[in-house]
């Protein structure tokens, strides 16, 4: 998740499209809401939980500089991936 001035959240979820609703409508106390971390800009989807938490931690020991390359590598505009992503909607938002 990321604010419009470019702060970065990582978390894992196993139910991403709930996650981003969440985060979106400020739910959460603490981080996100703190500095307004409401757009999905870089997702990875895993088989399991132990991957994805394995993976989550990886992903918050790089520098903030390998973050952004990874990131920008599927994402260089930085754009709310969940207004792009079908599957991440629910029936009754268009």
């Amino acid at each position: 998740m990321s604010s419009n001035t470019r702060v970065l959240y990582i978390g894992f979820t196993s139910n991403l499209p709930e996650r981003v609703r969440q985060h979106k409508i400020g739910y959460f106390p603490g981080f996100c809401q703190k500095y307004n971390c409401h757009r999905l800009v870089y997702y990875e989807l895993h088989d399991d939980a132990e991957s994805g938490i394995s993976r989550e931690k990886q992903l918050k020991s790089m520098s903030r500089r390998k973050k952004v390359y990874l990131l920008e590598e599927k994402n260089p505009l930085w754009l709310d991936l969940s207004e792009y992503e079908e599957w991440l909607r629910t029936d009754n938002e268009e």
